[in-house]
């Protein structure tokens, strides 16, 4: 008898053993799954599974729907390889939608400015060890976020073994495990790496993180948004900064330097160039500011 809760702990189970994903892409997994039990009673076929989308589009926003629709077909394709159903239910059904075009937030390059130098002129005023050892790990933080492009998640779960200093290179592990290499070759972003490597090095070693907090355990996602917005605000800053925008703001920044879109593709740790894609309608968006402010066409005069 097909009992739908427990084919879906099994596929759990494939997935952290067999595929090795992450474990905030089993958590992912895990959420979604539960909330189709819920909502099919235990049934699973076509008409059931067109009702859910339907439920999914009425209720969330198209990338939540969308990434919803893939859990369950990842489960799916798992029922299949396993022989426990025959026909894909999927094979039948039409899923593909267009989703609106929500261009990425960035932060304008001097407001980037505005973050870094308050957070150096915190640290050159702090009257005591603890604040200085506390800039100087959030100058690093917030260095290596604009420097690499790197997910908050990836800097936050950085280890001593992925940073080699010496050679100028850090190894991120992204979405599905994957491996990527991103070398850092500005003298002031290694230097204050190097300054925060040496002042923490003992409670990194113990830790096993190289991000470390007050409690010298990991630095958690949420303690990076605290120090991001700690700064944004000090530099008076009138629009909502996340650590996620300092991502999107390497990539147009690349982008307007006329860096092939493979390269940062690559960079980011992006498995579909249609992702990396997104950047160039922002760095369009600029095309206006661009004509209005530099074509030669303004300084003709009749």
């Amino acid at each position: 008898m097909f009992d739908l809760k427990i084919q879906i702990s099994d596929f759990l189970c494939y997935c952290k053993d067999r595929k090795v994903l992450s474990e905030k892409t089993l958590k992912a997994y895990s959420i979604d799954l539960k909330q189709f039990v819920q909502f099919s009673q235990q049934k699973f076929d076509k008409d059931v599974i067109c009702s859910y989308i339907s439920f999914l589009h009425n209720t969330y926003k198209p990338k939540t729907a969308k990434r919803k629709i893939a859990t369950l077909k990842a489960f799916t394709h798992f029922l299949m390889i396993e022989d426990i159903i025959e026909i894909n239910p999927f094979d039948k059904i039409e899923t593909s939608f267009r989703e609106p075009l929500l261009l990425p937030k960035t932060i304008p390059l001097n407001i980037i400015n505005n973050i870094l130098h308050a957070a150096y002129t915190e640290k050159s005023s702090a009257e005591t060890d603890y604040s200085k050892r506390i800039c100087i790990r959030n100058i690093a933080v917030l260095e290596i976020l604009f420097a690499t492009g790197a997910r908050v998640s990836e800097i936050c779960c950085l280890t001593p073994d992925n940073i080699d200093l010496s050679n100028h290179f850090i190894k991120i592990f992204g979405k599905g495990s994957k491996e990527r290499i991103i070398h850092i070759e500005n003298s002031d972003v290694l230097q204050i790496l190097t300054e925060y490597y040496e002042m923490f090095r003992d409670n990194i070693e113990n830790c096993g993180f190289f991000f470390v907090n007050k409690l010298h355990k990991r630095l958690s996602e949420q303690s990076v948004r605290e120090i991001v917005n700690k700064y944004a605000a000090l530099c008076n800053s009138n629009i909502h900064i996340t650590p996620h925008m300092f991502r999107h703001s390497f990539a147009t920044l690349l982008l307007e330097e006329d860096v092939d879109i493979r390269y940062i593709q690559k960079i980011l740790g992006h498995s579909s160039i249609t992702t990396t894609q997104i950047y160039t309608h922002v760095a369009m968006s600029k095309q206006k500011e661009i004509l209005l402010v530099k074509h030669p066409r303004n300084k003709i005069n009749i």
